[in-house]
């Protein structure tokens, strides 16, 4: 319903959709690899687009081979069926990891895998002596689960897209060695912590037995994502991608795009991240009571805004709103499309499809509400500024 009203009205006003980095738009550059892709059959690997990405991915990645699936929820339950083939294993990851929270419980439902959610700690990582007292408290007993697997997120997005320091991914990886563990990385956003930390993301992924990484975040690509690992993971994960329904035929057209966004990668996120800590430093400086962030916490493309005086999803439905105040005292009129995101927080993401102007268009649009709410609140009218036009 909204999709559609935004391009219904979007020839009237401005639209900056910053909910999430999934809604982005296939590049010229994309289309037109896509049209030209020389395709064939990659369930009989025979799709030459495919298995030039997954060679490049596989070479970015520092890893052995890489398999091309639909999508990064795929590609970290693939992980985890390939990791734990044994009903009852045990996961540990965070308790607001995407894997534990947004995946449908698939490492349940579908692996019959247990995962042991452990606190995440504001920066996205996990306290290392607690995940060291999980594990040692499961190897001790005959009634607990036996862990199997750890599962990081990188970059995390509950934590506001923070990168995981590589010094953690190492400690990490080391306690994982020490207790048999494996260790997988939901790196759907991996190449935004290469990025912000400026280095390679084999660099990264180095710490890890597998990794994944999607290609419709960030790289603006419309779908796919990649699982990488050991030879001989890879050839399991083709399995269980079959097992799954994620073998597909003439997959090339996909794969052409995400090649590009690959390709892309640092110029397109390096965009982002500035443009990002742009938008944070301008509500810093706006100094409203109303909404603020945490520099310290903008690494990536997201800005998480804490929100006082009135809910998230009211902040959200007023910056969405255009009205003819709005253009007679801005001059523009811009829609801007946030996600609520937690009892006092909104979420805001950067993309490809977000530019320089836009991000400074959204942020005067900030400046704007936020000023009518507080005109508003010390008039005691109420905190809605009033609106011509809501969609």
């Amino acid at each position: 319903c909204l999709q559609s009203l935004v391009q219904k009205h979007s020839r009237h006003w401005h639209v900056v959709d910053l909910r999430s980095d999934t809604v982005t738009q296939p590049s010229a550059a994309m289309r037109g690899a896509m049209a030209r892709a020389a395709v064939g059959d990659d369930d009989y690997g025979e799709d030459p687009t495919v298995n030039e990405l997954q060679q490049m991915a596989a070479r970015i990645l520092g890893m052995e081979d890489a398999l091309f699936v639909p999508t990064a929820t795929m590609a970290n339950l693939i992980a985890v069926m390939c990791h734990c083939q044994r009903r009852g294993a045990q996961l540990l990851l965070g308790a607001q990891a995407h894997m534990y929270v947004y995946e449908h419980g698939g490492a349940a439902q579908v692996a019959g895998v247990h995962s042991q959610a452990l606190q995440d700690l504001p920066d996205g990582t996990l306290d290392l002596e607690q995940l060291e007292l999980a594990i040692r408290e499961a190897h001790g007993s005959r009634y607990h689960p036996r862990p199997e697997l750890i599962c990081l997120e990188n970059t995390h997005s509950s934590a506001g897209g923070r990168a995981l320091p590589l010094t953690y991914l190492q400690q990490v990886h080391l306690l994982a060695e020490c207790y048999g563990l494996r260790v997988h990385m939901d790196g759907a956003r991996l190449m935004n912590a290469a990025v912000a930390q400026g280095v390679d993301p084999a660099h990264i992924a180095q710490h890890c037995d597998s990794v994944s990484l999607c290609f419709s975040k960030g790289l603006g690509a419309p779908a796919g994502a990649v699982l990488a690992g050991r030879r001989e993971f890879v050839a399991e994960a083709w399995r269980v991608r079959k097992l799954l329904g994620g073998g597909m035929r003439q997959a090339g057209v996909l794969a052409a795009a995400a090649r590009i966004g690959l390709e892309q990668a640092e110029e397109t996120l390096r965009r982002d991240h500035d443009n990002a800590r742009h938008f944070a430093q301008g509500i810093k400086e706006l100094n409203s009571p109303l909404c603020s962030v945490s520099l310290a916490a903008v690494e990536t493309n997201m800005v998480m805004v804490e929100v006082k005086g009135l809910s998230p999803a009211e902040l959200c439905t007023y910056l969405q709103a255009v009205s003819e105040e709005e253009l007679a005292e801005t001059g523009h009129a811009v829609s801007v499309l946030l996600f609520p995101w937690s009892e006092r927080t909104v979420r805001a993401v950067w993309h490809c499809d977000v530019s320089a102007r836009d991000t400074e268009l959204a942020l005067n649009k900030l400046s704007f509400v936020a000023r009518k709410c507080q005109e508003k609140l010390g008039q005691g009218q109420g905190r809605s500024p009033r609106s011509t036009g809501e969609h």
